[in-house]
């Protein structure tokens, strides 16, 4: 147990990560429903309302985590049906691509407000309420980016390196993943920050310093 709340910081990214995984989870629905599949639309997805793409379970890991001092969490995953598609290889790679990319235009629009911010020097104090939320979109947004870009199920990155793969090798990778893909993920979750940190810790830290243009 912490000696010492911040509760300033849990409130900001406990915000920051409801807004971004809602995000995330519409991104998928949107471009589903856009290329034929309405059942996101069928299930109440296709909404920015927060509560129709959490799972119970992924929100109370999000509180708890947040409490000591970082966030981990999960949407409620977007359900598609892939006969609904004209090309179900395009189209899984475009549906599992909206929800990085999600991310992506969060970082890079509240990472631009803090890079104008820094060069007009207008209303800039980097103890100042905003600022803090902007920074944390940013990274909390390139780390939920670069993790669910990771190749390992059932995050994004498995779907997509399942598609771009040539058939002989994506579905035996596929199928692999879908096995021992949940217990890797595990194992690399529960090791701290060694494993994930060593693995995006630099993307995130490159990536913000390119957005705002100040090392992060």
């Amino acid at each position: 147990m912490p000696q010492q709340i911040d509760w300033e910081a849990f409130v900001i990214t406990v915000v920051v990560l409801i807004v971004s995984i809602t995000l995330h989870e519409f991104g998928h629905a949107i471009s589903a429903d856009r290329l034929g599949d309405d059942t996101p639309r069928r299930q109440g997805r296709v909404t920015l309302w927060p509560d129709k793409h959490f799972d119970p379970l992924g929100f109370i890991m999000i509180l708890v985590t947040s409490f000591f001092g970082y966030g981990i969490g999960w949407g409620k995953p977007v359900m598609v049906d892939y006969r609904n598609f004209r090309n179900e290889r395009t189209a899984d790679i475009i549906v599992t691509s909206c929800g990085p990319l999600m991310n992506l235009l969060l970082a890079v629009v509240f990472g631009l407000i803090l890079r104008i911010a820094l060069m007009t020097g207008h209303m800039f104090n980097p103890d100042a309420l905003w600022v803090k939320f902007a920074f944390d979109f940013v990274t909390i947004n390139l780390s939920l980016m670069f993790f669910n870009l990771l190749p390992i199920f059932p995050l994004d990155g498995s779907h997509i390196a399942r598609r771009l793969l040539a058939p002989s090798i994506g579905e035996p990778f596929y199928r692999f993943m879908v096995q021992w893909g949940p217990i890797i993920l595990m194992l690399a979750i529960f090791s701290g920050s060694r494993i994930l940190g060593t693995i995006i810790g630099p993307a995130v830290l490159k990536m913000t310093e390119l957005i705002i243009g100040l090392p992060a």
